[in-house]
């Protein structure tokens, strides 16, 4: 008997665990499930919203489906373009190429870009990238070297994104004094891109003289918040063409308008 109520007491001992082991586990397996909670909704965050039918197939051609004008613009972010095949297999009808950039940069490929542009019978525009911040004489002058009147078929481009710390009223003043010396240096007055958020924010009644070339993208067309009209839309950013490896902004020329509303005048 005395056996036997030793083994039972054993068998007890042994079958219950300590404490610690039961909990330690839950306490594990609560952190884990836990952990990976936090990476499902941190992934959900991340995840690209869908804009525009490009969004979802970057290989759709608005350009083959519609009756409007489109163009591209290119800088060396494209790397390498074969301009034979964007103007023998695409409807593109012009492109504008990156020229300068604030005070001393220069796109590297816009030289071999604008010649091998026109041999492929494409009209080209080129552009300058604003640097508010930047001396502005500095800059002009930068972009007159580069951007010469006999290379144009389209009027230059600012391609206008930032206010570069400036606060709103002093970015105006230096974008309108650019905006001066470009139509002095090129005696026509230039056509301004910028995001519609951007202008919607920062522009409103500041450009009233000024064509402009608006970046949404999204299958509706942009609405600007004074209802002005504007000349260009640029509609995607993730296009893909024949002849460019990547992808491509993509824009169109708006109801209403014609590239000769955007002409070089010599």
């Amino acid at each position: 008997m005395k056996k036997l109520t030793i083994f039972l007491l054993i068998f007890a001992f042994l079958a219950v665990p300590a404490d610690g082991d039961v909990r330690r586990p839950k306490r594990k397996a609560k952190a884990r499930t836990t952990k990976v909670a936090k990476r499902k909704k941190a992934k959900r965050h991340r995840a690209p919203v869908v804009r525009s039918i490009h969004d979802k197939d970057p290989f759709h051609a608005c350009e083959d489906t519609c009756q409007h004008i489109h163009g591209i613009d290119i800088s060396h972010y494209q790397n390498e373009v074969f301009w034979e095949a964007v103007g023998q297999e695409t409807n593109m009808a012009f492109v504008y190429l990156k020229c300068t950039e604030g005070g001393d940069r220069i796109d590297s490929r816009y030289e071999r870009n604008i010649e091998m542009a026109h041999q492929h019978g494409l009209k080209v525009g080129s552009y300058h990238f604003f640097r508010p911040m930047v001396n502005l004489t500095e800059q002009i002058e930068n972009l007159k070297r580069q951007c010469l009147p006999a290379e144009q078929d389209l009027i230059p481009m600012l391609d206008v994104e930032t206010l570069g710390n400036l606060r709103q009223e002093a970015f105006c003043d230096s974008l309108t004094k650019f905006l001066t010396l470009m139509e002095e240096a090129y005696h026509q007055k230039p056509i301004v891109y910028t995001y519609r958020n951007f202008y919607n924010e920062n522009l409103v009644g500041r450009l009233d003289d000024y064509q402009l070339w608006i970046a949404m993208y999204a299958d509706e067309q942009p609405v600007l918040a004074d209802g002005r009209d504007y000349t260009l839309w640029q509609y995607t950013s993730r296009g893909r063409i024949p002849g460019v490896m990547g992808e491509v902004d993509k824009n169109r020329l708006m109801d209403g308008h014609r590239l000769y509303d955007i002409r070089f005048q010599r």
